[in-house]
């Protein structure tokens, strides 16, 4: 299997798949952000969940990327992520079903938009318990299916 990536030739050149077999990935990342959120926080729970999941879950990051010049870039997901968006009550719902099927998991809660560091952050998680954590967002990583029943009652972001 190829594991680099090259354009072909500058005659040549277009925007087209390897191998024009469609990938269909058997497992989902998906972040469930909560519908009221400032638009910078959106951006920022987003940024804050998925570089959880990248860590914690290797298999999801795919090869570094290469431009036609030989710049090497860093790799990224090797999926797509989707953004779904829910109320309160939806992410809390689907907080406690993340846990119950033990999926690898992302969280963002409230209290991290008043902190400005990694130590802070992770002592603000620590201090308040799982039934009362007020979560804005929410990555989760697993089967397709799986992660459908966690993310049930959301939406595609818009």
């Amino acid at each position: 299997m190829q594991t680099t990536y090259k354009t072909a030739a500058h005659a040549d050149r277009q925007s087209r798949a390897m191998n024009d077999a469609p990938i269909r990935f058997d497992t989902k990342i998906a972040l469930l952000l909560r519908e009221d959120l400032e638009p910078w926080q959106r951006l920022n729970v987003t940024a804050f969940l998925v570089s959880g999941l990248g860590t914690a879950v290797p298999e999801v990051i795919g090869e570094p990327y290469e431009d036609a010049d030989g710049v090497p870039y860093l790799p990224m997901f090797r999926q797509p992520v989707l953004v779904f968006e829910g109320s309160k009550e939806t992410l809390k719902a689907a907080h406690g079903r993340a846990l119950t099927r033990a999926l690898p998991r992302a969280v963002f809660t409230a209290d991290l938009f008043s902190t400005g560091n990694d130590r802070d952050n992770r002592a603000a998680v620590r201090a308040v318990p799982t039934a009362e954590l007020d979560v804005v967002g929410l990555a989760v990583y697993g089967p397709r299916n799986g992660v459908d029943k966690v993310l049930k009652g959301s939406r595609m972001h818009p």
